[in-house]
Protein backbone atom coordinates (compact mmCIF):
# COMPACT_ATOMS: atom_id res chain seq x y z
CA UNK A 1 0.00 0.00 0.00
CA UNK A 2 1.28 3.45 -0.88
CA UNK A 3 1.32 6.46 1.39
CA UNK A 4 -1.53 8.28 -0.33
CA UNK A 5 -4.47 6.49 1.38
CA UNK A 6 -3.05 6.71 4.91
CA UNK A 7 -2.22 10.40 4.38
CA UNK A 8 -5.71 11.16 3.10
CA UNK A 9 -7.43 9.14 5.83
CA UNK A 10 -5.44 10.64 8.71
CA UNK A 11 -5.72 14.18 7.34
CA UNK A 12 -9.48 13.81 6.87
CA UNK A 13 -9.87 12.39 10.39
CA UNK A 14 -7.85 15.24 11.91
CA UNK A 15 -9.78 17.79 9.88
CA UNK A 16 -13.06 16.37 11.23
CA UNK A 17 -11.61 16.40 14.76
CA UNK A 18 -10.56 20.03 14.28
CA UNK A 19 -14.08 20.93 13.12
CA UNK A 20 -15.49 19.29 16.25
CA UNK A 21 -13.07 21.21 18.50
CA UNK A 22 -13.86 24.51 16.75
CA UNK A 23 -17.62 23.94 16.91
CA UNK A 24 -17.56 23.05 20.59
CA UNK A 25 -15.27 25.96 21.38
CA UNK A 26 -17.72 28.32 19.71
CA UNK A 27 -20.52 26.74 21.75
CA UNK A 28 -18.81 27.41 25.09
CA UNK A 29 -17.38 30.78 24.08
CA UNK A 30 -14.08 31.89 22.61
CA UNK A 31 -13.96 35.45 23.85
CA UNK A 32 -12.77 37.08 27.02
CA UNK A 33 -14.75 37.29 30.22
CA UNK A 34 -14.16 39.58 33.18
CA UNK A 35 -11.87 37.03 34.78
CA UNK A 36 -9.91 36.02 31.66
CA UNK A 37 -10.36 33.85 28.60
CA UNK A 38 -13.50 31.77 28.31
CA UNK A 39 -13.18 28.00 28.28
CA UNK A 40 -13.23 27.71 24.48
CA UNK A 41 -10.57 30.36 23.79
CA UNK A 42 -7.43 28.20 23.64
CA UNK A 43 -9.09 25.08 22.17
CA UNK A 44 -10.54 27.25 19.38
CA UNK A 45 -7.12 28.42 18.22
CA UNK A 46 -5.63 24.95 18.59
CA UNK A 47 -8.52 23.66 16.47
CA UNK A 48 -7.79 26.32 13.85
CA UNK A 49 -4.13 25.29 13.71
CA UNK A 50 -5.09 21.62 13.49
CA UNK A 51 -7.59 22.38 10.71
CA UNK A 52 -5.03 24.40 8.78
CA UNK A 53 -2.28 21.80 8.99
CA UNK A 54 -4.48 18.79 8.29
CA UNK A 55 -6.25 20.65 5.48
CA UNK A 56 -2.86 21.44 3.93
CA UNK A 57 -1.79 17.78 4.09
CA UNK A 58 -5.13 16.68 2.63
CA UNK A 59 -4.88 19.13 -0.27
CA UNK A 60 -1.27 18.13 -1.00
CA UNK A 61 -2.18 14.45 -0.96
CA UNK A 62 -5.13 14.98 -3.29
CA UNK A 63 -3.11 17.11 -5.73
CA UNK A 64 -0.36 14.46 -5.88
CA UNK A 65 -2.90 11.62 -6.26
CA UNK A 66 -1.77 10.49 -9.72
CA UNK A 67 1.92 10.38 -8.85
CA UNK A 68 3.43 7.18 -7.58
CA UNK A 69 3.76 7.15 -3.84
CA UNK A 70 6.34 5.31 -1.77
CA UNK A 71 5.34 2.19 0.12
CA UNK A 72 3.62 3.04 3.39
CA UNK A 73 4.76 -0.07 5.24
CA UNK A 74 6.05 -3.53 4.47
CA UNK A 75 4.20 -6.60 5.71
CA UNK A 76 6.73 -7.15 8.51
CA UNK A 77 6.36 -3.57 9.72
CA UNK A 78 2.57 -3.87 9.81
CA UNK A 79 2.96 -7.14 11.75
CA UNK A 80 5.05 -5.29 14.36
CA UNK A 81 2.42 -2.59 14.69
CA UNK A 82 -0.32 -5.20 15.06
CA UNK A 83 1.75 -7.00 17.70
CA UNK A 84 1.35 -3.84 19.82
CA UNK A 85 -2.09 -2.68 18.67
CA UNK A 86 -4.03 -5.89 19.31
CA UNK A 87 -2.87 -6.41 22.93
CA UNK A 88 -3.46 -2.72 23.68
CA UNK A 89 -6.99 -2.95 22.25
CA UNK A 90 -7.67 -6.03 24.37
CA UNK A 91 -6.23 -4.14 27.37
CA UNK A 92 -8.72 -1.29 26.94
CA UNK A 93 -11.61 -3.77 26.90
CA UNK A 94 -10.13 -5.66 29.83
CA UNK A 95 -10.05 -2.48 31.92
CA UNK A 96 -13.80 -2.26 31.53
CA UNK A 97 -14.30 -5.92 32.45
CA UNK A 98 -11.54 -6.61 34.98
CA UNK A 99 -10.49 -3.20 36.26
CA UNK A 100 -7.28 -1.34 35.57
CA UNK A 101 -5.11 -3.21 38.05
CA UNK A 102 -5.76 -6.76 36.83
CA UNK A 103 -5.69 -5.66 33.18
CA UNK A 104 -2.39 -3.82 33.73
CA UNK A 105 -0.91 -6.84 35.48
CA UNK A 106 -1.81 -9.04 32.49
CA UNK A 107 -0.58 -6.54 29.87
CA UNK A 108 2.75 -5.85 31.57
CA UNK A 109 3.37 -9.54 32.16
CA UNK A 110 2.48 -10.37 28.56
CA UNK A 111 4.75 -7.71 27.06
CA UNK A 112 7.67 -8.55 29.33
CA UNK A 113 7.48 -12.27 28.54
CA UNK A 114 6.52 -12.11 24.86
CA UNK A 115 8.42 -9.10 23.58
CA UNK A 116 11.02 -8.46 26.26
CA UNK A 117 11.93 -12.14 26.73
CA UNK A 118 12.33 -11.60 30.48
CA UNK A 119 12.12 -14.48 32.91
CA UNK A 120 9.09 -15.31 35.02
CA UNK A 121 10.38 -13.85 38.33
CA UNK A 122 11.19 -10.41 36.91
CA UNK A 123 8.05 -10.34 34.75
CA UNK A 124 5.87 -11.22 37.74
CA UNK A 125 7.60 -8.69 40.01
CA UNK A 126 7.16 -5.81 37.56
CA UNK A 127 3.63 -6.88 36.58
CA UNK A 128 2.62 -6.80 40.26
CA UNK A 129 4.75 -3.82 41.26
CA UNK A 130 3.64 -1.28 38.65
CA UNK A 131 -0.12 -1.59 39.34
CA UNK A 132 0.66 -1.57 43.06
CA UNK A 133 2.60 1.70 42.72
CA UNK A 134 -0.25 3.19 40.68
CA UNK A 135 -2.73 2.09 43.35
CA UNK A 136 -0.73 3.76 46.11
CA UNK A 137 -0.10 6.95 44.15
CA UNK A 138 -3.57 7.48 42.70
CA UNK A 139 -5.93 5.83 45.18
CA UNK A 140 -4.15 6.59 48.43
CA UNK A 141 -2.09 9.74 47.89
CA UNK A 142 -4.14 11.68 45.33
CA UNK A 143 -7.48 10.07 46.25
CA UNK A 144 -8.33 9.52 42.56
CA UNK A 145 -10.29 6.31 42.09
CA UNK A 146 -9.31 4.25 39.07
CA UNK A 147 -11.61 1.69 37.37
CA UNK A 148 -12.04 -1.38 39.54
CA UNK A 149 -13.08 -4.86 38.51
CA UNK A 150 -14.62 -7.80 40.32
CA UNK A 151 -11.33 -8.87 41.95
CA UNK A 152 -10.77 -5.47 43.56
CA UNK A 153 -14.37 -5.38 44.77
CA UNK A 154 -13.96 -8.91 46.14
CA UNK A 155 -10.97 -7.92 48.30
CA UNK A 156 -12.57 -4.61 49.28
CA UNK A 157 -10.45 -2.05 47.43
Amino acid sequence: MGTRWPEVAVAAFLLALAALVIADSLRVGIGWADDGPRSGYFPFYIGLMLAGSSGWVLIKALIAWKKTSPVFAEREQIALVMAMLLPMTIYVGAIWLLGIYVASFALIGYFMRRHGKFGWPLSAAVAVGVPLVFFVVFERWFLVPLPKGPLERLIGL
